[in-house]
């Protein structure tokens, strides 16, 4: 990527935030025809530190084929085969297999520096024009254009202005549909003593849900943990010795992977969903930006990403106007609320203790014997709601 060092950049379509839907973003603009000299992607950070940025995330099959369409496939990912779906102590089970959709995985667990690596080379390739450090004070749409201050003095004009920087639930501005879940998340790898190669588990307890996800490492099969509970029970896990947070965890999650023996610093971050899909003529948000969601399902990058496919095809397409930016807001209409509606009712269950828990253990038991359901539900985590227009094929 070249950096913009001078001067006043402008530019067809700006993308505030380079992480990996706004680089996808940038990359999907340019495969489909939009010169690299007409694209600035902004961000605070160094790309160094965006690199190096050691969290997991999940990525969905249709992402990878997203990426594998602009050379950022493959990358160190570990395949998910299976994944597990439980509730703590209550009846309800089910099991998504990758052979009933005769897929070579149901998605992959990668690195976030690791997916931001590979979207920066494609960027790069091309000659996408990349300003960081650097931040965006304000953007001052006008009739032909969006005026995008920077704190370093620089301003760049652009037709089209994305929003692609989401940040984290609780550092944000209140958006037009909120709820705080009064959940925590806690994240972590952990070691197990007797590991299922590529199989994912979802938990769910009376706090929230405990997701596993099978993440290779330098010392062997580990898990990519994140564990939802209340505010008050994260600080306790953050801070408790080692060997009690283990004894915990397994308490909290059984013994089908065996002892838990081993797990790495911890984080905390709050859970909550904020979301607003409307746009202005020439601004409009994507990803984290557009919509926060709950971790549940881990559909929130996978949503984000559908985002930059179809907001580069409308640009691509119609220019870069308002009617694109209409267009697309649109067309992402149904799939982004239903998965924001799927997310949250998850996540809500939690805060019942009554009909809606049998609800869901009854949800389980009909999702592990009839097969159409369950089906149903793993391609709308894998590919969204088909107004997404995300390829399928097999391998």
């Amino acid at each position: 990527m070249s950096e913009l060092r001078s001067g006043q950049p402008d530019v067809d379509v700006a993308i505030c935030g380079a992480g990996p839907v706004g680089m996808a973003l940038a990359a999907q603009l340019a495969r489909r025809g939009m010169p690299g000299k007409r694209i600035a992607l902004v961000d605070a950070k160094g790309l160094g530190q965006a690199i190096s940025d050691p969290r997991s995330i999940a990525l969905a099959w249709g992402s990878r084929l997203l990426l594998e369409e602009l050379g950022a496939w493959p990358l160190p990912a570990t395949a998910i085969h299976q994944i597990h779906v439980s509730r703590r102590g209550r009846l309800g089970r089910s099991m998504m297999d990758r052979a009933e959709h005769k897929l070579a995985a149901l998605g992959y667990v990668a690195r976030y520096g690791d997916v931001v690596d590979a979207l920066a080379k494609a960027c790069e390739r091309a000659g996408v024009q990349v300003i960081r450090p650097a931040r965006v004070l304000a953007a001052d749409e006008q009739d032909d254009a969006v005026m995008l201050p920077l704190d370093d003095g620089r301003t760049v004009r652009a037709l089209v202005a994305v929003q692609a920087e989401g940040g984290l639930f609780g550092q944000q501005q209140d958006r037009a549909q909120k709820r705080d879940y009064g959940q925590t998340g806690v994240i972590a790898r952990v070691t197990v003593s007797h590991p299922i190669a590529h199989r994912a588990f979802e938990r769910f307890t009376e706090e929230g849900p405990l997701a596993l996800l099978p993440q290779d490492g330098a010392d062997g099969h580990q898990y990519a943990l994140v564990w939802c509970v209340k505010p008050e029970r994260a600080t306790q896990l953050v801070e408790m010795d080692e060997g009690r947070f283990l004894a915990q965890l397994g308490e909290a999650f059984g013994g089908r992977l065996g002892r838990f023996t081993r797990v790495s610093a911890r984080v905390a971050y709050p859970l909550g969903l904020n979301a607003d899909a409307r746009a202005t003529a020439r601004t409009v948000a994507v990803g984290n930006a557009a919509q926060t969601l709950h971790p549940v399902a881990g559909q929130g990058l996978n949503l984000g990403l559908r985002d930059a496919a179809v907001l580069a095809r409308m640009l691509a397409t119609r220019g870069a106007s308002p009617q694109a930016v209409l267009e697309f807001v649109a067309e992402r209409q149904q799939d982004r609320r239903l998965t924001i509606s799927l997310t949250d009712a998850m996540a809500r269950l939690f805060t019942d203790t009554g009909p809606l828990q049998s609800l869901f253990g009854i949800s389980l038991a009909v999702l592990d014997t009839v097969t159409p359901a369950r089906m149903l539900l793993a391609e709308l985590m894998m590919f969204g709601h088909r107004g997404g227009r995300v390829p399928r094929y097999t391998e």
